[in-house]
């Protein structure tokens, strides 16, 4: 999942992310790629503790172009993403005033707030109780629905159960690819074991 994200290199081979060669970009430009293309979800959450659920989404924006948009444009941008994963009521809250699910929502609204084409989750209901880790699953399967693309690592067999591609790697191998039928929600896993 690093390689994938730009967060470590190839030892060996080339990596072609949206017609262009990554692998062989600097560590400025693969942050580039990073900062417009992919949203990382990470099981931890990983929000700064100090910030409120806005300011933690409108982090990434310190990073992009959107730096440039006036503060009540990026402002209105989170508020909107936030209202979308249902926290239009919590954007004030520090991330120790939220429970699991909303923090983990917040941390899919700020691999959003960008607009990347592909999310990056690992491990997203790692740390879930079953309600909220159905509510992640249905925001993921709408996002993919919307035309993202969703890489997610997961060791629950009912999570991955959600995909219409699932990988199971053991050990750094692909041991097996499995399609599901399309009537099932669509998405992407990666299940390792």
């Amino acid at each position: 999942m690093n390689i994938l994200g730009c967060l470590d290199r190839l030892t060996s081979g080339l990596y072609i992310l949206d017609g262009e060669d990554v692998s062989r970009l600097d560590k400025v430009k693969l942050a580039g790629v990073r900062n417009r293309k992919i949203g990382f979800v990470f099981q931890s959450f990983n929000l700064l503790p100090r910030l409120s659920a806005l300011k933690n989404v409108l982090l990434p924006m310190k990073y992009n172009g959107y730096q440039y948009l006036p503060e009540a444009e990026r402002r209105a941008r989170a508020t909107k993403i936030l209202e979308s994963v249902g926290l239009g009521n919590r954007m004030n809250h520090s991330p120790n005033k939220l429970s699991g699910g909303q923090q983990q929502r917040v941390a899919i609204a700020r691999a959003l707030i960008n607009n990347p084409s592909i999310i990056m989750a690992d491990e997203p209901t790692g740390n879930l109780d079953s309600r909220a880790s159905e509510e992640i699953m249905n925001i993921l399967h709408e996002l993919h629905r919307q035309g993202a693309t969703i890489v997610m690592v997961t060791h629950e067999p009912e999570r991955a159960a959600h995909a219409e591609r699932v990988i199971t790697v053991r050990d750094g191998e692909i041991v097996n690819e499995q399609r599901t039928p399309r009537s099932q929600p669509q998405g992407v896993v990666q299940h390792a074991e």
